[in-house]
């Protein structure tokens, strides 16, 4: 099975679909004006505005559920393995995948935004949604859908749990199996007390825990800060080739840099599309400039501590794509979550391990927390036009996670990732593809934005004035507020 699974990825992750997420981020930075760095304030700002509602959440409740979901084991143990295979530049292709991925996460959570619909007294949005409303073909949304449903309860959680079962097992000798039963008890609270408990949840744990995780980044930073400058010139030079001992895997730097990048941030996945179409805001754009902030959180802060942190402290190897050892600094130590442990505990004796079990334990619970809810969007995506609504699907998909989850606590590392893997691959070959046909509404929807805060206004929109289709739930709302402002005219 596992070599059938890492067959498939040969396939899904082939240098074809990096030089695709590469590509689609520049080609939406120039699109766009580099709005990444334009609205940089708005971005910002617009994250700690707005209010939640008895159908959505808030801004900020949404980029918390975002940045819980992106914000897992990518940044520790994804970082170490990119590093492990791709040198110390990997690191800088990592920033860069940051850079345009801002611009790849505002498209598609913009056109998340933009084509949500109300259903059962909640908001409903993401990548099957834009499909189908957007492209106006229901079977490719219903496929990214079905997808998603899988990834998101069998492929894909197994990286998370594997890696807080081993943390957890290597800090306090805590069996597996019991990590694993706790985590079902834990996830199960959460995932059945539907949108309002995640965004809660996620809300609390997330600012608390990348806090918490940057400080003691920065402690090991100034212990060995008279090490940063030569750091920085190694990230470099190992990434465009002018380094001795790393300059014969600029190759492999870039793939790996470019792959765990993506993986960290997600942007382009298609994934982190589903929280944005629950949030309340006045203009799609608005939420998808909090989204494109959520990859700056993510990988130029988070990857960025973790990647310094394992560099300053000398806790790497680095092996080649033939598997031969090009640098050999801790012995045989499996990449991943330890590389973490061994920098902090080089600093802080006796802390290290715990704390980076912790700290991967809180990524890695709201990133399983999430996956819950886009399963159940997507579920009701399939749904959304039945008129008996059928509730035991949705008790399936739940229980299959927990099951799942219960399984991967004593699975293998690797076919853990490699299922993962497959599960992002895929469904990143087809939202890439759904967004580039949606270019022209979303760059509209951008447009529209800047023109009325250029006019001093706080922008609210209108897809009919746009002449976007397909937006139905703007539609409705345009109207109802417009026969509201009506009534209270003649009132006056």
């Amino acid at each position: 099975m596992e070599s059938i699974v890492n067959w498939l990825n040969g396939i899904v992750w082939s240098s074809a679909l990096i030089y695709l997420i590469l590509g689609v981020g520049l080609f939406y930075s120039i699109a766009t004006r580099f709005f990444q760095f334009r609205h940089f304030k708005d971005m910002v700002k617009l994250t700690f505005n707005g209010s939640s509602s008895a159908a959505g959440v808030s801004s900020f409740q949404a980029l918390s559920m975002s940045v819980g979901s992106r914000a897992g084991i990518g940044n520790i143990a994804g970082v170490a393995t990119a590093i492990t295979f791709g040198g110390p530049g990997a690191l800088f292709w990592m920033w860069v995948m940051a850079i345009f991925s801002a611009s790849t996460a505002f498209i598609e959570t913009t056109l998340a935004q933009v084509y949500k619909s109300k259903q059962d007294g909640q908001y409903r949005g993401g990548a099957p949604y834009y499909i189908g409303k957007g492209l106006k073909l229901e079977w490719y949304g219903i496929i990214f859908a079905i997808v998603t449903m899988i990834s998101m309860t069998i492929l894909v959680p197994g990286i998370q749990v594997n890696t807080i079962a081993l943390s957890v097992e290597s800090a306090f000798g805590i069996d597996r199996i019991f990590t694993g039963a706790f985590l079902v008890l834990l996830l199960g609270a959460v995932i059945f007390g539907g949108i309002k408990r995640i965004a809660n949840t996620a809300q609390i744990i997330v600012p608390f825990m990348s806090i918490g995780y940057v400080l003691v980044c920065i402690i090991v930073l100034i212990a060995n800060f008279s090490q940063l400058p030569n750091v920085i010139t190694l990230i470099f030079s190992s990434a465009f080739s002018t380094d001795a001992t790393f300059g014969g895997i600029v190759g492999s730097a870039i793939a790996w840099g470019v792959q765990r990048g993506a993986f960290s941030n997600a942007a382009g996945f298609g994934s982190e599309t589903f929280e944005t179409g629950a949030a309340e805001v006045s203009h799609p754009a608005k939420q998808g400039l909090v989204q494109a902030f959520s990859v700056y959180i993510d990988t130029l802060i988070l990857c960025t501590a973790t990647g310094f942190m394992i560099l300053l402290t000398n806790m790497y190897n680095v092996v080649s794509p033939s598997g031969s050892s090009i640098m050999n600094n801790i012995g045989e130590v499996e990449p991943g979550s330890n590389n973490a442990q061994l920098a902090v505990e080089s600093v802080l004796p006796g802390f290290g391990a715990p704390f980076v079990a912790l700290a991967i334990f809180f990524f890695a619970f709201t990133s399983l927390i999430t996956y819950s809810y886009k399963a159940e969007t997507s579920l009701a995506y399939i749904n959304r036009n039945r008129k008996v609504k059928l509730t035991w699907p949705l008790n399936i998909l739940k229980i299959a996670l927990l099951i799942v989850v219960f399984y991967n606590s004593t699975n293998s590392a690797a076919f853990a990732w490699s299922l993962g893997d497959l599960g992002f691959g895929i469904m990143t070959w087809l939202n890439l593809v759904a967004i580039l046909f949606l270019t022209k509404p979303a760059l509209k929807v951008l447009r529209d934005y800047e023109m009325q805060k250029k006019a001093g206004k706080d922008p609210v929109f209108n897809p009919t004035k746009l002449g976007i289709k397909g937006a139905d739930f703007w539609e409705n709302e345009y109207t109802e507020d417009s026969e509201q402002m009506q009534r209270e005219r003649k009132s006056v």
